[in-house]
């Protein structure tokens, strides 16, 4: 009979557990916790991307003006050459032999200009003293023209003779080195319709450009000035350094995509960055040192009432910018006017001092219905929708 009472009382003290287990709903003690970070100084950078080619500041392309069979050549690739510098000669032959003719044609041109001159002299005398007539008169002031204009022309056909002997010697116009070169000795060159071309001569290597293709999206935010940070597939490992120099205004579409030039300096002095090659390109288009800034996500934080203990309040303010501080048990509001934001940063102007703890995330542990109360934080993931596990559970 004792045994039994004992049974009864400890079946009762069972029972009224379990009452109070489901009263309570089964639940465990719930666990938040809070992410916080400082209102510290930092650097803010919003920047673009692109790709372009690298090539010379200054480069020239030699050619030639007149006609002929290249004689001899006197540079070659990477040649370095100096203004002036012969570097290749066309055969002269019949550039010479046009100058001779010219030549005989200026001295046979002024022989008769003597002798015309001569003439009219003695015309003139004798019309002045009424010997003879207007009309022959005339016609010995105009064999005497003709006789000086047929001088100036033979005198031009000379010098255009000249000149052209003179192009068949090919010089540098810059200081340089030669890049390319588009002929061999013994070539034909002809210079009918335009001017052939020989050489390809960059002025100075050591101080290079990169022409990048900027996206029509992204333009807007190209400035003169900007830093640029740009890598080559050359030397992976190296970052050049350089800045916008010119925004070009025309636009080139191809493929329906529209893009705009933009040049971007890139000194070289170790010669590393050779013409051609292709550069991938940084733009950094806003830069703010040393100021004021949060996590952008602290600014999209917002206490869930859900989550409140017992004690804890939520102090709002109405503010189109906010962020939220935890004094105590009261979740306070903090109305701040923002400025440069780069999506994980963004600068604070006023509103809250360098150093304070503002409060950007919060997680939920323990307790059954934790992906529940995870839900109600817009913060927090969502856990996916399990209803096949939801309905063998049930089973």
């Amino acid at each position: 009979m004792k045994n039994k009472k004992i049974w009864w009382g400890a079946g009762a003290l069972v029972v009224i557990a379990l009452i109070a287990w489901f009263m309570s709903g089964g639940k465990k003690e719930e666990k938040v916790d809070f992410e916080t970070a400082k209102v510290t100084r930092q650097d803010i950078s919003t920047s673009i991307t692109a790709t372009g080619t690298i090539e010379p500041v200054t480069s020239v392309t030699v050619g030639t003006q007149v006609s002929g069979i290249v004689s001899k050549l006197y540079v070659d690739y990477n040649s370095v050459v100096k203004k002036g510098q012969v570097i290749a000669e066309l055969d002269k032959t019949n550039l010479i032999s046009e100058l001779n003719t010219a030549k005989a044609n200026l001295s046979s041109a002024q022989s008769t200009l003597n002798y015309e001159t001569a003439n009219y002299n003695r015309y003139k005398t004798l019309y002045d003293k009424g010997l003879v007539s207007a009309n022959d008169y005339e016609n010995a002031l105009l064999s005497y023209q003709k006789a000086r204009e047929a001088v100036t022309t033979s005198k031009q056909s000379v010098q255009k003779a000249q000149t052209n002997l003179g192009y068949a010697t090919i010089t540098s116009p810059i200081d340089g080195v030669v890049l390319s070169k588009s002929v061999e000795e013994g070539q034909t060159v002809a210079a009918s319709f335009n001017t052939p071309e020989l050489f390809t001569i960059a002025k100075d290597l050591t101080d290079m450009r990169v022409i990048a293709d900027i996206d029509e999206a992204d333009i807007g935010g190209v400035k003169e000035g900007q830093r640029v940070s740009f890598t080559v597939d050359a030397f992976p490992d190296d970052r050049f350094e350089g800045q916008v120099t010119q925004v070009r205004q025309q636009a080139t579409t191809s493929s329906n995509v529209v893009t705009y030039q933009v040049v971007i300096s890139a000194p070289n002095k170790d010669l590393k960055l050779m013409p051609g090659l292709t550069a991938n390109v940084t733009i950094f288009t806003l830069e703010k040192t040393g100021v004021l800034a949060v996590p952008s996500k602290a600014l999209r934080f917002e206490p869930n009432q859900a989550l409140l203990k017992e004690g804890q309040q939520i102090a709002d303010i109405d503010a189109p910018q906010k962020v939220w501080t935890m004094e105590g048990n009261v979740f306070k509001a903090h109305a701040v006017t923002i400025g440069t934001s780069n999506g994980m940063l963004t600068e604070i102007i006023s509103g809250i001092g360098e150093g304070t703890d503002v409060l950007t995330d919060l997680s939920v542990s323990g307790g059954e219905n934790q992906q529940g109360q995870q839900a109600q934080n817009p913060f927090m993931p969502h856990p996916r929708n399990n209803k096949s596990g939801n309905q063998q559970q049930k089973k």
